[in-house]
């Protein structure tokens, strides 16, 4: 059960803001700031009603000339442009929805493109050489343009499968089928407001129906109905929602948080293999520490990652703590190293799990786990590595409790510990494909849910433990160690170890030793 690689948005803009939208500009980029304060105690109310024709507070609809929202075709992907064009090209009509609209507006790299069209989906499959229809409940077409894959999606299937198929929408159709009541119901399927437009770019409209661009311009989460309805319709919005809020670094509407916390058990229903797609999302992508942090305020993680949950526990950090830890400044230097077109591969963040296991559990020296991370990267020589570690002088950070007072060790002794360490992170990481040691980790607080969720299957183990196999005394025979600094993301994604095993060691050796170590009181 691998976990695609695909990309997601870049930090920095690439685009011109437009002076019109300047408003657009006032979003928080500080994803982990947002993360500590997430929920918006001003605004609780839902637009729409399921299952009736009423709406609450309905948003006027609006059309948006995309120029004046700081929108040009260049910033589309041009694999999508050619899906768009075959089928514009015979008749049909075609529409970016969805996230894709929200970063172009946000002036975000996309995680991905997705196309609406008036096509069947069997007349898309006629329109290209290389396309399939996926899925039977909700099918759809996966268009390959060379190495890319567009999401092609029919308004007719998406209609047959829609719980609200209403004509009428906000009442402005007057019960005529229109083509704004056609889109307005298909938004009516979207899981969040800031998700629901759609953008025709050969008319230069974005359609807004369900105050999108408003939630937008407030930087907020909000789900299209009801949030306890929306998410007991379908528990991945939990997930989903908490990653767009971490991401972003929007703030979540009192409503959504209210039953995003209180629903949190519900993501037990869904299949693991969902479950690791939107853990990858969460932590692969440039904003894991945000996402980490939104996990564990909203009691979602002691369900996902209860081994973690419990070291937050066991160390005092509170729900809106704004503290960091050492677990957290892991993965915010690994955030420091992607974005969401720049992903890694998902064994990369399973393996800072695990060492940072073995490293609470255990503490260690400093030199220790410098000469494992600098083993790690050139292929497992660990005498080589101690010798490295030797003449590192810089400081270590000495906020972290797993990080023990450093004492000079000889090269012998130092080999022996790297090696201890290396079984450690081994054990650490069978723990934590256990189900019944999982099921454990909580134990000692009886007012947590229980949990024995895994949802880390047997080859992303198998990945994650190929990393460090290579740790020995003289090496793995015939590897060259990476020569420049420079990432190659295309290797990093596709789980290439030399790729990975550089960002791995990167990471850990940047944060137990960081260029500017925090001042002693």
């Amino acid at each position: 059960m691998a976990v695609l690689s695909v990309g997601f948005f870049a930090c920095r803009s690439h685009f011109p803001v437009l002076p019109l939208f300047y408003c657009f500009s006032k979003v928080q980029l500080n994803t982990v700031a947002a993360a500590m304060e997430t929920v918006d105690d001003k605004d609780s109310d839902h637009h729409h009603d399921k299952g009736s024709n009423k709406t609450s507070k309905a948003p006027e609809w609006k059309k948006l000339n995309s120029k004046d929202l700081g929108i040009t075709t260049s910033m589309i992907s041009k694999p999508t442009r050619i899906v768009l064009n075959g089928l514009k090209s015979k008749g049909y009509d075609v529409y970016l929805v969805g996230g894709c609209v929200r970063d172009l507006i946000l002036k975000r790299t996309p995680k991905d493109f997705d196309i609406l069209t008036s096509a069947e989906l069997r007349e898309v499959v006629r329109s290209f050489s290389r396309c399939e229809i996926i899925g039977k409940k909700f099918p759809i077409c996966h268009v390959h343009i060379g190495n890319d894959m567009i999401e092609v999606s029919s308004f007719s299937t998406s209609a047959q499968n829609s719980p609200r198929n209403t004509r009428t929408g906000s009442g402005k159709s007057n019960g005529s089928y229109d083509e704004d009541s056609i889109r307005f119901n298909n938004c009516l399927q979207r899981d969040f407001t800031i998700n629901g437009l759609m953008f025709d770019p050969y008319a230069k409209v974005v359609y807004d129906y369900l105050g999108g661009i408003e939630d937008i311009k407030k930087a907020k989460v909000r789900t299209v109905f009801h949030a306890g309805t929306s998410f007991q319709e379908d528990s991945a919005r939990i997930l989903r929602g908490t990653r767009i809020a971490a991401r972003l670094g929007f703030t979540i509407s009192k409503e959504t948080a209210h039953f995003l916390k209180n629903l949190s058990f519900l993501v037990q229903r869904l299949h693991r293999g969902r479950i690791l797609l939107e853990m990858n999302y969460m932590l692969a992508y440039g904003s894991a520490e945000a996402s980490l942090r939104l996990l564990w305020k909203f009691g979602i993680l002691e369900i996902l990652l209860p081994i973690q949950a419990a070291y937050l526990v066991r160390t005092g950090f509170k729900r809106r703590d704004k503290r960091s830890n050492l677990l957290l400044s892991l993965f915010g230097n690994l955030d420091k190293l992607l974005a969401p077109d720049k992903p890694c591969h998902s064994s990369l963040w399973l393996t800072i799990l695990a060492l940072h296991k073995a490293l609470a559990d255990q503490p260690r020296y400093p030199s220790v786990v410098a000469a494992f991370s600098l083993a790690v990267h050139n292929g497992g020589d660990v005498l080589e590595a101690v010798k490295i570690t030797r003449k590192v002088t810089k400081p270590h950070n000495r906020s972290f409790f797993e990080l023990l007072e450093p004492e000079e060790l000889d090269s012998q002794t130092l080999l022996d510990e790297v090696m201890d360490f290396d079984s450690s992170i081994k054990e650490a990481l069978g723990q934590m494909t256990d189900g019944r040691f999982i099921s454990k980790a909580m134990a000692a607080y009886p007012q947590a849910p229980y949990s024995d969720m895994v949802f880390i299957p047997l080859q992303l183990y198998l990945d994650a433990r190929r990393i460090f196999e290579c740790v020995k005394e003289n090496g793995q025979k015939g590897f060259v160690p990476k020569q420049d600094s420079k990432i190659d993301y295309t290797s990093l994604s596709s789980g290439n170890l030399p790729e990975v095993r550089h960002v791995f060691a990167r990471v850990v050796f940047d944060t137990v030793f960081p260029l500017n170590p925090p001042q002693e009181l």
